[in-house]
């Protein structure tokens, strides 16, 4: 029975993972918040900036998010204040 030239056991190859921490990472710093919020706004990205909003009020996970629509986050040119995700 032979190895397959896939497999990294064959070849000697260390995972890519190691050496690495895995597991949850650490949680966005106030800093880092309003860094990304304020890239957000001088690129004028409005449905981002919604988006990133509504998921740091929320906690929501980001394959969450991706399922809204526009119209249940932004209303004309502002974002919309409350925001109900059933």
């Amino acid at each position: 029975m032979s190895y397959s030239r896939y497999d990294p056991v064959a070849q000697n190859r260390r995972a890519w993972n190691t050496g690495k921490t895995v597991g949850t990472k650490r949680p966005l710093n106030q800093k880092q918040i309003w860094a990304i919020r304020f890239h957000l706004d001088r690129e004028g990205r409005l449905r981002d900036r919604a988006l990133f909003d509504l998921a740091i009020d929320s906690k929501l996970r980001g394959c969450d998010l991706v399922k809204l629509k526009i119209g249940e986050v932004v209303h004309g040119c502002d974002i919309r204040t409350r925001a109900i995700v059933i």
